[in-house]
């Protein structure tokens, strides 16, 4: 991708927290599918907030497809058919958000989120990992709905939160061949992954697969981006990419400050990271001093 580019190229600005800001729109996410039921119920509230990560500065939509699986809407009774659709929606309405601020002079991308294995369970599994599944298991499952996304031409594959190693193997699996360029960020809590795995170790499992063009963390504690971001440059020269929460603990309910800066961020890309963004609770409003800070950084 251009934006992941040779080394001096300008640091790119992420989107926020699509479920947030589709709850500060009124919707109710409370929902095993949680924002992939608006794919059917609002998807023009999806188009709509990223539009409005995009007007805020945010150069990468991230689609709602992170809890859109094959099982998690045969549930619902959706068939593989009418599955396949609301996956290819997914991508299709971030591109239409694109598509409606084309013509500015801003650059914009696509990425379609895949989510773990665990986030499909909806009972918290993505922070945990180790399910208790194969890698060759997870390679299939994941495999399908990898082959789905990739076919609707999002500019990259957001392989995200993934818990531990044996999923990021799976899924280092199942991207090769699909013509697609992937990220593959961690959920991870201080200096190892959810499942308790060193860093370095974590990153290294991904270091030499080609499809995977850069490396990070997500959905973690600001406070451990730093620390990441130098466990991966020690193994991998991939760009690396990183969107934590806004540091605000979930307890049945949102509690706690925000300790997400673009002071932070600043820090962040000093550090090595060359994508930055946000996930949980990190609104348009945080993405716009972001990219506020960081056009600030390019440009000196």
């Amino acid at each position: 991708m251009e934006f992941l580019g040779p080394g001096g190229s300008p640091v790119v600005v992420l989107d926020g927290g699509l479920a947030t800001e589709l709850e500060r729109r009124g919707h109710d996410l409370s929902d095993a599918l949680w924002s992939a039921r608006l794919l059917t119920d609002a998807p023009a509230e999806i188009t709509a907030a990223h539009r409005a990560f995009y007007a805020a500065g945010a150069q990468v939509a991230t689609t709602a497809s992170y809890q859109a699986t094959f099982d998690g809407f045969a549930a619902r009774g959706v068939g593989p058919a009418d599955t396949e659709r609301l996956l290819r929606r997914s991508v299709e309405l971030a591109d239409a958000a694109r598509a409606e601020l084309a013509g500015d002079g801003h650059r914009r991308w696509v990425a379609a989120s895949v989510g773990p294995y665990g986030a499909a369970l909806a009972d918290g599994s993505e922070y945990r990992g180790r399910y208790g599944r194969t890698v060759a298991e997870l390679t299939a499952w994941h495999l399908p709905r990898l082959e789905v996304l990739a076919d609707a031409v999002p500019d990259v594959l957001a392989l995200e939160t993934v818990p531990d190693i044996d999923e990021a193997e799976a899924l280092a699996r199942a991207v090769s061949g699909l013509g697609v360029p992937a990220w593959l960020t961690y959920a991870i809590s201080g200096g190892t992954t959810r499942a308790g795995q060193p860093l370095a170790d974590a990153f290294a499992v991904v270091a030499e697969t080609p499809e995977v063009i850069a490396v990070g963390v997500n959905c973690c504690a600001p406070a451990d981006v730093g620390p990441a971001i130098a466990a991966a440059r020690t193994v991998t020269d991939k760009p690396v990419i990183v969107y934590p929460n806004s540091g605000e603990t979930w307890n049945g309910g949102w509690c706690g400050p925000s300790r997400f800066t673009a002071e932070l961020a600043v820090k962040w890309v000093a550090d090595g990271a060359r994508a930055v963004g946000g996930c949980c609770r990190v609104t348009p409003h945080d993405v716009a001093e972001l990219s506020r800070v960081l056009v600030r950084e390019n440009r000196s």
